[in-house]
């Protein structure tokens, strides 16, 4: 066992079923600060009912559905823990917390198949039942949702002592309140940022660090006007979305051109997530790891080999923690069955380079 720290959870929340969705808890928890402590565990947030399965459907969109658990288990295999009581498991979100963000209509509208198989991008979920669909797909994203909020949780609570937590799923990038797309039916990180922005916890300047190969247009929405709020989003910009109305709350836009290699990548990394910093000053960072940046990658379109990020994913951790900046890591894009071994070394990485700092 390498590692070992202090660490909540939220609290369980109802399992009544809402007229808004079929199977959703109705209480609100999740957004809250008030936690129970419990020890023993990593920052790292994931539980086994993150994974997306339903009869063999998932494998027609080239997302693996299944990335958190192959990450647990190669994280496992490295030693970084013993079993799945050493990390932190987060409860379902609820409907109340979902509404804080997304409009009634829109969590209404994931009641039918149809609606749900264009976010998803997998055609023959028409023609699935809803509560298939919601147990197999949309109950997993709730849980990831509920995990990127539980995380940055993790990564501000004193108590931990460590300052950075990740979740092994969340990053849904292209959610807003009204509008799912991109595979990504919840906005957690726009539910994350107005958790942290209303914790009591001093939080007022949030940088939001986009990585994944993907414009970021969901939380870009969101937080069009919210001052407090500063996006940094480095992209293949010949690629989905390529939404212009959301580019517009970009604060630092890195356009990236296709097949953009390591040595570019890094340097304008280095360059402006400096300046963001300097520009900005924020005191907490939520940092959307996508690894759709990987050479070979068929939606992101870049050449990133795997060194280029795990030596991104350092640069990120050495700045936040440099400043003393609290960092959640989400994980986002990636949709080379070799991504969840990438992202496993990459967090092996951070921790034997001491970049994972736990205080005992």
């Amino acid at each position: 066992m390498c590692l070992k720290l202090s660490c909540f959870r939220t609290r369980s929340s109802s399992a009544s079923e809402d007229k808004l969705s079929p199977n959703l808890p109705s209480s609100s928890s999740v957004l809250k600060f008030d936690h129970t402590i419990h020890t023993g565990v990593l920052p790292i947030v994931y539980r086994s009912e993150y994974g997306v399965k339903f009869c063999g459907l998932q494998k027609l969109h080239p997302f693996d559905a299944a990335k958190g658990e192959h990450i647990y288990k190669l994280l496992k295999a490295g030693n970084l823990f013993i079993s799945e009581d050493d990390v932190c498991k987060p409860d379902e979100i609820s409907t109340d917390d979902l509404l804080e963000v997304h409009t009634k209509r829109y969590i209404g509208s994931l009641k039918w198949s149809v609606n749900v198989a264009k976010i998803a991008e997998i055609p023959p979920l028409i023609f699935v039942p809803n509560y298939i669909v919601q147990r197999s797909y949309l109950r997993p994203m709730r849980y990831q949702t509920a995990g990127s909020i539980l995380a940055a949780k993790l990564a501000l609570d004193s108590s931990t002592g460590t300052g950075w937590a990740i979740n092994l799923g969340g990053g849904f990038h292209h959610c807003s309140a009204d509008r799912g797309g991109g595979f990504c039916p919840y906005a957690d990180i726009t539910l994350t940022v107005k958790m942290l922005l209303s914790s009591g916890k001093g939080i007022e300047r949030v940088l939001i660090l986009d990585l994944d190969a993907h414009q970021g247009n969901g939380y870009a929405r969101d937080l069009m006007d919210d001052t407090s709020v500063f996006i940094m989003d480095m992209y293949n910009y010949r690629i989905y979305p390529k939404d212009q109305e959301a580019k517009l709350a970009i604060r630092r836009a890195v356009e990236l051109k296709p097949h953009t290699q390591d040595s570019e990548y890094l340097q304008k990394l280095r360059t402006n997530l400096v300046r963001s910093f300097e520009e900005f000053k924020p005191n907490f960072v939520v940092y959307n790891a996508g690894t759709d940046v990987l050479k070979g990658d068929p939606l992101g379109i870049l050449d990133i080999t795997p060194a280029g990020v795990i030596e991104r994913d350092e640069i990120v951790f050495q700045m936040a923690q440099a400043r003393h900046v609290p960092l959640v890591m989400l994980l986002s894009g990636g949709y080379l069955r070799s991504s969840a071994r990438v992202i496993a070394d990459s967090i092996l990485n951070l921790n034997r380079i001491g970049l994972m700092p736990v205080h005992q």
